[in-house]
């Protein structure tokens, strides 16, 4: 994993270096900004919020505004393809019988309590929640697979991806600009953002680990020693 994301912001790093005609930094950059994007879309398994603030670091060390909005226009589009087509593929094994991979792999990924939370909120606040389902962490799935089990028509769904999609690059790319204003080496910046979005994708894995420990195991408050 560590190879693959030192090949990631390699790249990354060669795509945010300006926007000449036959540059063939460019020419490999943007393709895999994009193709990273929509595949974590796809698949949730590379980091693409860590990809987007990584591009956006080294994109601001060189004083590009205009490479800072292609990347925001390619993130964002590359997120919102991926959403629509993997909501596409879940649509067909709700529909089928027997379901689909695509399916069993949305619940795989969705804790129980984590979807009936999302179904609630579904229900009381609709497609509202698909924005907000981006910028939470671990939030957009359940989301998603909530929306597919209550029948949510395709057109629907994107109306609410959309902005979704757009508040989520933005918000990634200001974790980007936070780190390339605060070190002087673009290197150090893409650190401090790839450590920034871990953690924050990885608070929610913790979080409900902690609160679903057993009562007496160590560390927990019912534990000997524990927290009273």
């Amino acid at each position: 994993m560590s190879s693959l994301l030192s090949d990631v912001i390699g790249g990354l790093s060669e795509a945010a270096g300006g926007f000449p005609p036959d540059s063939t930094q460019q020419a490999v950059g943007y393709p895999s900004l994009f193709l990273l994007v929509a595949l974590g879309a796809l698949v949730p398994v590379v980091p693409t919020g860590a990809v987007v603030s990584s591009a956006t670091v080294v994109a601001f060390h060189q004083g590009s505004p205009l490479t800072l909005l292609f990347i925001f226009l390619i993130a964002a589009f590359a997120a919102f393809l991926g959403d629509v087509t993997l909501y596409w593929l879940g649509q067909r094994g709700v529909r089928s019988k027997n379901g689909s991979r695509w399916l069993n792999s949305l619940r795989d990924h969705a804790a129980p309590d984590r979807l009936e939370q999302a179904r609630a909120k579904l229900e009381d606040h609709g497609i509202a929640v698909l924005v907000l389902s981006r910028l939470i962490p671990a939030g957009r799935i359940p989301v998603m697979l909530a929306c597919l089990l209550s029948e949510m028509p395709l057109r629907t769904f994107v109306r609410g991806d959309v902005p979704a999609c757009l508040a989520w690059a933005v918000t990634y790319q200001l974790i980007g600009v936070l780190g390339g204003s605060l070190f002087a080496e673009p290197w150090q910046g893409v650190l401090l953002a790839v450590g920034l979005t871990v953690l924050i994708s990885g608070a929610p894995a913790l979080w409900r680990r902690l609160r679903h420990r057993p009562p007496g195991s160590p560390g927990s408050s019912d534990a000997p020693g524990g927290r009273a």
